[in-house]
């Protein structure tokens, strides 16, 4: 008893020695009494694996983040009220302990609505069943069940030590979630609401701050903060509160049905250093990873099941560049001027139109950002006695307020173009024999096959049926056709006439798929009319609606519904005359006979030999072997429809090549101007996602089985197994640009010692066993194209290529100055450029 004693209080003083104050005041969050410049990033811990988790945290550590932020998912961590999972990728406790490791903070959004083009938004679907309730507004139900999780959620923290008054890396929590944005829609209910829910998380003592994003009424001491693209001109509401930007978005979410979103880099880097520029000192990457969608959890609907967001990191975990090093090299620019930033509030001058300057200036130190908003001209500013050329769009920080230490639109960070490389699953003595030849299936019946079915008269709302248990409803009716109906002239052609809240269906005529029909993203419900042949006497109709995610935004949204709600309506052809079935009998089955069989997993008697091609509602199976090597591995689902795909008994999430983008939209894109989530697309044209990542730790050496779901039809042999590759290195550099931040030092007399350093380019291969293996292309004049589509230009030295591969091949890194004085000057005059493009091995 005595040793138990004593090793309870070692731990408790122990805790407490190494336990952070974490406050506020008006310009910064203040840890340990000192105020601090923060940079954070979001990672969704369910949204890759724990395997994952360390190697993300450390590359947004590399990259100069300070903070992780994360939500926390109510609908994935309580699937059933009262039964709890924390196992896997749903372990929040070890992935807060990682970021703890790593050094890093974390930023707490328990919410529990997180959005996140998460399904339902992150509500378990009971709630929806609860007697009386009504979800985000002062209800009584609802808030016990709010109050409930979130103190589950604290509690759990609290245990394991987490928040930084115990010690922990959890310095900030946030409680709701964008409420702001609709809480008009609720009435007077809403604000006292949001007085409950400060009330309620400020009562749970985390001893860290807590947040509302998007609240302009946050009570105290709750910190409004702000979400958008741009959040440079955000103000808190109460004058004792830091500027804070939880969510700045990185790029957009790719939709089922749609063009793939980015952001140019040059566009978020303007966005962080004016925010910065203008008094903020918390700035959130949204996504910094943005990762996988898994199994059902996307929301929307029709939001696709990757979600790479145009991350700093990609969905895989790669790094993204030059997106991850120019924001690295930013981060360190902002880092230097910490001092200043935090010491005092900027002074902001004109120099002119568009132009303006910002100081943070004290006795002894002294940071400057000079920024021109023109959208396109580049312009020449004077400024302290000195002359400075800001490119259209761009911020330049000064961190002594004399030497330009970085501008958001020049680049230095290299470029990388990675490609992913198939092994076809029709090659059954491939190279590697990652995956057999072989496969089996089964058919999945259509319409009422279960036990469980049940009649209904009228039409049902497919989510209060379903609970969401599953995508699938079957919606099954016979009608007996007289050879004297109206209708059927014509041949027994009519047309049947369907209205649906959504999201697709597929129609069934005597067990034989006759049409489909599917909302998008913008407008989930459809009408639609299809043609079919009916037969005299009895004839089966088999209407199999599907949900592709619910509803996870907007003001009640959780009312939102799903299904067929019709009318359902036979028409005839020649005389106008209709059938009206809505209001008649149904039989209603929820899901598929072969989700019930567990059909996933790839267990059950009932495979058989053979691939039926192009027949719809069919489950197949096959084995492989893990590719070799340590690359991320995808599915590329060329040749299938529409379904949901295992791997191992784990869901790698819904597929949908079939649907194909709209062929407009994908013009040319300029970084300068204000971003919007429409402005820069491209993939116009083709499926909106074809390739599915497949976790390495989902993955044995071999005997893998591979489940699919085809809906609509395709050849499963047409898929194939990627790995990512890196397929070049590349870094274009010009004599104006600034020469790279790691040559800078918090020290002002270093600073000035730099200042006759000329730029330079870096490359690097990513993993540590690489060297550089060749140089493909290499030119010092005025190259022009990109990465991967490199050109000479009107004027070029000879030596270029013979330079780059004499300091480059054979090492991991390269760095090369840029400059006449190392490779001639072929065009005097004329300000030139060093392109590169290399490749690893």
């Amino acid at each position: 008893m005595r040793f138990l004693i004593v090793s309870i209080l070692v731990a408790v003083v122990a805790a407490a020695a190494t336990a952070v104050n974490v406050t506020y005041d008006h310009r910064a969050l203040v840890i340990d009494g000192k105020r601090r410049v923060l940079v954070s990033g979001s990672i969704h811990y369910p949204r890759s694996t724990p395997d994952m988790w360390p190697g993300l945290i450390q590359k947004s550590k590399d990259g100069g983040l300070d903070v992780i932020e994360t939500y926390v998912f109510w609908n994935l961590h309580e699937p059933v009220k009262n039964q709890y999972d924390f196992e896997g990728r749903k372990d929040l406790v070890k992935f807060v302990k990682l970021v703890g490791d790593a050094g890093l903070y974390v930023h707490l959004r328990i919410g529990p609505y997180v959005c996140a083009e998460w399904n339902y938004g992150g509500f378990p679907l009971w709630l929806h069943f609860i007697p009386g309730i009504v979800l985000r507004t002062d209800n009584e139900p609802f808030k016990a069940e709010m109050k409930r999780f979130t103190a589950k959620i604290v509690g759990m923290m609290k245990d394991e030590n987490l928040y930084a008054s115990q010690g922990g890396p959890i310095i900030l929590s946030q409680i709701e979630n964008e409420y702001g944005n609709i809480d008009s829609s609720y009435g007077p209910a809403a604000k006292s609401y949001i007085k409950w829910a400060a009330s309620m998380a400020t009562s749970l003592d985390t001893g860290v701050p807590w947040v509302m994003c998007q609240q302009r009424d946050a009570p105290d001491p709750i910190i409004d903060t702000c979400n958008g693209f741009y959040c440079d001109g955000y103000t808190p509401n109460a004058a004792n509160k830091p500027t804070m930007w939880t969510e700045n978005w990185t790029g957009w979410f790719l939709s089922f049905g749609g063009a793939v979103p980015y952001r140019p880099v040059e566009d978020i880097a303007f966005a962080v250093a004016r925010f910065y520029q203008r008094g903020g000192t918390f700035q959130n990457y949204y996504m910094y990873h943005g990762g996988t969608n898994f199994g059902r959890s996307t929301g929307g609907p029709f939001i696709a099941t990757s979600y790479d967001y145009d991350a700093p990191l990609d969905e895989y975990g790669a790094l993204r560049q030059p997106k991850w090093g120019h924001l690295k090299d930013l981060h360190k620019a902002i880092k230097l001027c910490e001092d200043a930033l935090v010491a005092t509030d900027p002074t902001t001058t004109s120099l002119g139109q568009n132009l303006e300057a910002s100081v943070y200036k004290t006795s002894s130190t002294c940071a400057a950002f000079l920024a021109n908003i023109d959208t396109k001209n580049d312009k020449n500013v004077n400024f302290n006695g000195n002359s400075y050329l800001l490119p259209a769009w761009s911020v330049s920080i000064l961190a002594d307020c004399k030497n330009v230490v970085f501008n958001t639109a020049k680049i230095n960070s290299m470029a990388t173009i990675k490609r992913f490389v198939a092994t076809s699953v029709r090659d059954e003595l491939s190279v590697s024999k990652a995956i057999s030849s072989d496969w089996s299936y089964v058919s999945e019946p259509v319409g009422i096959s279960s036990n469980d079915a049940f009649n209904r008269p009228g039409l049902v709302e497919q989510i209060n049926t379903t609970a969401d248990q599953s995508d699938y409803l079957w919606y099954s009716i016979s009608t007996d056709i007289k050879g004297n109906e109206p209708f059927l002239h014509d041949g027994f052609q009519t047309t049947l006439h369907v209205k649906s809240l959504g999201h697709v269906l597929h129609l069934f005529i005597n067990g034989q798929l006759e049409g489909s029909a599917i909302g998008n993203a913008g407008r989930p419900s459809f009408t639609k009319d299809i043609s079919v042949v009916l037969k005299p006497g009895k004839n089966k109709l088999d209407l199999l609606s599907l949900t592709v995610g619910l509803q996870n935004y907007g003001a009640f949204f959780d009312q939102t519904g799903a299904g067929i709600t019709g009318p359902v309506e036979l028409e005839g052809l020649t005389n106008g005359s209709t059938v009206d079935l809505s209001s008649q009998r149904w039989t209603y089955q929820i899901g598929l006979k072969g989700e019930s069989l567990g059909l996933d997993t790839g267990g059950s008697s009932l495979w058989v030999s053979g691939s039926p091609k192009s027949q719809p509602l069919t489950w197949y199976k096959t084995n492989f072997d893990a590719p070799s090597g340590d690359n991320p591995i995808a599915i590329d689902f060329t040749g299938l429809g529409k379904g949901e795909a295992w791997v191992n008994g784990q869901s790698i999430g819904r597929y949908w090549p079939s649907y194909i983008a709209p062929t407009s939209g994908c013009s040319a894109c300029s970084y300068k101007g204000s971003y919007s989530s429409t402005k820069c697309l491209k993939n116009c044209g083709k499926p909106s996602q074809k390739l599915y990542h497949v976790p390495r730790s989902w993955l044995k050496p071999s005997g893998n089985i591979l489940v699919l779901f085809e809906e609509i039809g395709g050849d499963p042999t047409q898929i194939s197994f990627k790995t990512q590759e890196l397929e070049s290195l590349c870094s274009q550099v010009s004599e104006s640009h600034l020469f790279p931040m790691e040559a800078w030092s918090q020290d002002n007399s270093t600073r000035k010692s730099k200042s006759t350093l000329k730029p330079r380019i870096s490359l690097e291969c990513p993993r540590p066993n690489q060297v550089i293996s060749s140089i493909k292309f290499a030119s010092f004049g005025t190259p022009q194209g990109k990465c991967g589509s490199f050109s000479h230009g009107y004027c070029r030295t000879t030596n270029a290529l013979e330079i780059l591969q004499q300091a480059c091949i054979g090492s991991r890194t390269c760095n090369i100055e840029v400059s006449s004085a190392k490779f001639g000057d072929p065009c005097i005059g004329v300000v030139k450029s060093l392109a590169v493009e290399a490749s690893c091995a």
